[in-house]
């Protein structure tokens, strides 16, 4: 646990990438109109969860404002709404809501990280960007020592799953539900991303999301693949 939060100490003040040094802060100066009487974080968000948990969730990047605001990794936006809903039906979190760093929100079993740890424009951060910020990663998974499974959120984040704890070949395909045998035992499985866009169109529901949490449950509970969750 210290090595970790030193770990993370580190990250936040990790000023690497100047596009994206540049871009956080200026979204945090500028702010969003709903949003400006309060104070954005502006720097790196680190992982937030349990270090000792057998589940890693796996996401792209903070939000321009949601994490980049609240200084918590899917805090504060959206996509967080459905993530950590769908995760205290499934038992990972004690409350479905999470609002900013201090709201008492406790995940169970589970870790989130990003492999970018800024808001980049647009979402899309530059492949530069993406290995500059790859140790950071590296260091984060060598202190996750009872990770068994994992959960990528989007076909980047199955991508930087399978380029850090892989090799796997052939490279397993991204789908909603796909699922990929690691070579430390570990079992990747992925979910389209809880993005707005997503949500909205219906590409990704409750049910299909709660379907993932409960298959990685089983994962965790048994040991090894079974049954495929619901699409």
């Amino acid at each position: 646990m210290a090595d970790l939060q030193e770990l993370n100490h580190a990250v936040v003040r990790c000023r690497r990438c100047p596009r994206l040094v540049a871009w956080r802060e200026q979204v945090a100066r500028e702010k969003r109109a709903a949003f400006r009487d309060q104070e954005y974080w502006g720097r790196p968000v680190p992982g937030f969860g349990d270090p000792a948990g057998g589940l890693l969730i796996v996401g792209l990047a903070p939000a321009a404002h949601g994490g980049n605001r609240t200084g918590r990794i899917f805090t504060g936006d959206r996509s967080g709404d459905w993530l950590f809903a769908s995760l205290y039906r499934t038992g990972f979190a004690n409350q479905p809501t999470s609002v900013a760093r201090d709201d008492g929100l406790a995940l169970r079993g589970c870790y989130i990280t990003a492999p970018v740890k800024c808001a980049p424009p647009d979402n899309k951060p530059l492949p530069s960007e993406r290995d500059a910020c790859a140790p950071w990663l590296d260091a984060e998974l060598a202190l996750l020592s009872g990770l068994r499974v994992v959960v990528a959120l989007g076909a980047f984040a199955w991508d930087q799953a399978l380029r850090h704890l892989g090799p796997v070949r052939p490279k397993p395909r991204f789908g909603h539900g796909a699922e990929a045998q690691l070579p430390r035992g570990q079992v990747l499985v992925g979910s389209y991303h809880v993005s707005q866009q997503n949500t909205s169109t219906r590409r990704l529901t409750a049910e299909m999301l709660d379907a993932v949490f409960l298959r990685a449950r089983d994962l965790l509970a048994t040991g090894g693949p079974g049954r495929t969750p619901h699409r």
